[in-house]
């Protein structure tokens, strides 16, 4: 999922911080350069984009990428309706601001969708970088309803949301909200 990177339109905690064209710029480059690490042959890659025209127009995006419209709603209900609206199969869903992402965080998360229904990769701050479906059912009524997006209650509330799917925690990484999490070196290593 990714915004396009307009000043003030993208990543407005860091660019309260940094300043919002710096903000950008640095999202436009970290997302360039997590596209280029993710990208495999096992798995299809496509970006979800907002707003929904522009990011459909955009030649800021890798033009080979196909392109969803994330749509209207609160990023429970844009991430539901994604999730909802892909083909069958297992599916993942990460954002753009995850330094320390590379291939093998991916295809765990794959692999744990073998033998569970859902896939979660925490961050520190209390919210996460990936959520994952094994989709072979329809996703629970209550999904991804009252998230407190944002807070340290993200992860646990989206999982309560995922009952009762068996759910994998994966790797913990950090995402970039503010200046300060610019500062700390993105975790490389694998858990357990």
């Amino acid at each position: 999922m990714v915004k396009e990177p307009r000043p003030g339109r993208v990543k407005t905690r860091l660019g309260a911080d940094i300043g919002m064209t710096t903000a950008a710029w640095w999202f436009r480059h970290q997302t360039a350069r997590l596209l280029r690490e993710v990208q495999d042959p096992r798995w299809e890659t496509c970006l979800a984009v907002s707003p929904d025209h522009e990011g459909l127009q955009s030649r800021i995006w890798p033009a080979h990428l196909p392109r969803l419209p994330q749509g209207r709603g609160d990023l429970g209900e844009r991430m539901a309706r994604l999730m909802r609206g892909a083909p069958p199969g297992p599916v993942c869903i990460i954002g753009g601001d995850i330094p320390g992402i590379r291939k093998h965080h991916i295809a765990r998360a794959f692999r744990a969708l073998g033998s569970r229904g859902a896939a979660l990769g925490p961050a520190p701050d209390g919210g996460y970088w990936l959520i994952g479906l094994k989709r072979s059912a329809p996703p629970p009524a209550a999904f991804l309803q009252g998230v407190r997006w944002s807070t340290r209650y993200a992860l646990n509330d989206t999982a309560q949301t995922l009952a009762p799917l068996p759910i994998a925690l994966l790797d913990t990484l950090r995402d970039v909200d503010t200046a300060a999490d610019l500062a700390v070196k993105p975790r490389l290593g694998f858990r357990g």
